[in-house]
């Protein structure tokens, strides 16, 4: 018993010393493997990754320094940590908000990739498949030499990235995706019943978004008579209409964009003609600039609209004499620059709208 008791006791201090070794009673000493944050937002949602970084220093590091089929803890020091502000997929797979502790087992053609609820423990030394909250399986990749162990966002797209572990001549990646309308309209349906539910341009705002998202028109059209309600406005007014097209119902949005446009600034009928020309309605585009230079006659903007319709025609000549027409009343804010740049283009025959 007394054997029992002394191996025991002699395990105990060796394990102390060797974490003594790793980690002083000091937080604030230097380390050998330095720690890292890397951020990233997807849509609205946060992905933050904290770990700390070991160097390869010559050594075989995959089937040698961590060796295949052995739980690792993604970094070195305390566990890897991964967190996420809303939910996500992790290689399709669903994994809820929250802060996850990232570990790895190395394999020579497949990797496990463990995302544990327990996300502060030292190491991988207390790791407990029971606390998973996730597993998912990927191909590593052969990468270039990293000496450092580095994470990095790859393949970025609005609603997904990949996130690759990168350490020696090994890369890891696993795809994290969000369902970004989803999180928007949940987190809108929050903010709009604070202050901004009595603002028109809060309304206003979320309205814009589902129409420019095309998603969900109805609740675009509930928003957008609510930012009505509070203050009728150009915006509002041309957000319901939006509203009305992607429900199908022309003569009712032809009808609000119609009041709009009566309600419309120089610079916001100039605004709606450049998007008509952006999604080539041509015709709608030339006679939105027209109607802009009859209405507001001594505005710059209009006269840079007719610039834009005669350079589109290839008329340069007429286009030059609107552009400096419009560069002598522009502000002095950088768009008299602007203008006197797309002029000396115009003198060369090229297109400013290209």
């Amino acid at each position: 018993m007394r054997r029992v008791r002394y191996a025991t006791l002699l395990l105990c201090v060796l394990l102390i010393a060797v974490a003594s070794r790793a980690q002083s009673a000091i937080d604030d000493l230097p380390r050998p493997s330095q720690h890292a944050e890397v951020i990233q937002r997807i849509g609205v949602t946060d992905i933050t990754i904290s770990y700390s970084r070991p160097l390869a220093n010559g050594r075989k590091v995959f089937g040698g320094l961590e060796t295949y089929g052995k739980v690792w803890r993604a970094g070195a020091n305390e566990n890897t940590a991964i967190s996420f502000t809303d939910p996500v997929t992790i290689e399709g797979k669903p994994l809820d908000r929250g802060t996850y502790g990232l570990h790895m087992i190395p394999g020579d053609n497949e990797w496990t990739v463990i995302f544990s609820k327990a996300n502060a423990s030292w190491g991988s030394f207390t790791y407990d498949q029971k606390e998973d909250a996730l597993r998912v399986t990927v191909k590593p990749q052969t990468s270039e030499l990293h000496e450092a162990l580095t994470y990095e966002f790859d393949d970025l797209k609005p609603d997904s990235a990949v996130i690759t572990m990168r350490w020696d001549k090994t890369a890891v990646p696993f795809k994290v995706a969000v369902n970004v309308n989803e999180v928007v309209e949940q987190n809108m349906r929050k903010h709009l019943r604070g202050l901004a539910q009595y603002t028109w341009d809060g309304w206003n705002d979320a309205a814009d978004y589902l129409v420019n998202a095309k998603v969900d028109p109805e609740e675009a059209l509930v928003y957008a008579d609510k930012s009505i309600a509070v203050e009728e406005r150009y915006e509002n007014l041309m957000t319901k209409s939006q509203a009305l097209d992607l429900l199908g119902r022309k003569e009712e949005a032809a009808k609000f964009r119609a009041e709009a446009l009566g309600r419309a600034n120089a610079i916001q009928s100039y605004g709606y003609a450049r998007q008509l020309q952006r999604d080539k309605k041509t015709d709608e585009a030339w006679a939105a600039y027209r109607a802009n230079s009859k209405k507001f006659p001594d505005a710059w903007i209009s006269h840079f609209g007719m610039a834009r319709m005669y350079s589109a025609q290839g008329d340069y000549d007429n286009a030059v004499k609107e552009a400096k027409i419009a560069a002598a009343s522009a502000p002095a804010d950088g768009t008299k620059d602007f203008i006197e740049a797309q002029i000396r283009r115009l003198e060369s025959k090229q297109d400013i709208n290209s």
